[in-house]
């Protein structure tokens, strides 16, 4: 499987993205997609996730501002952030579990500026 990641951009504090992630493959073998997220010098950590049984994970930073959906294909995976702020900048990476393997997309900058 393949994955596609689009969305990022450069905001104001307060502001909305929304990433998207394209699957392609075979994507019927996905059990779990998600979003990562890596700042400068920072470890890359989990942001969200959502299972195949619709299940949601938010990280304490995303919960109350980000949201994670998917299509029931799981061709298309999104993360609406809202009420953006610095501390949010950082690469973001869409991740899929593929026959019990993680999965990488390439990443997509996000940058929120004070």
């Amino acid at each position: 499987v393949q994955l596609q990641a689009s969305g990022g951009g450069l905001v104001q504090a307060g502001g909305s993205l929304r990433l998207s992630c394209v699957a392609s493959g075979s994507i019927s073998d996905i059990n779990a997609m998600g979003w990562y997220r890596q700042a400068p010098g920072k470890q890359r950590e989990l942001v969200a996730m959502i299972a195949s049984d619709g299940k949601k994970y938010l990280a304490d930073s995303a919960r109350g501002r980000f949201n994670i959906s998917r299509n029931n294909a799981w061709r298309t995976l999104h993360l609406q952030m809202n009420s953006l702020k610095p501390t949010d900048t950082a690469v973001y990476y869409c991740n899929a579990i593929h026959r019990g393997s993680g999965v990488w997309g390439q990443g997509t900058q996000v940058t929120v500026s004070s």
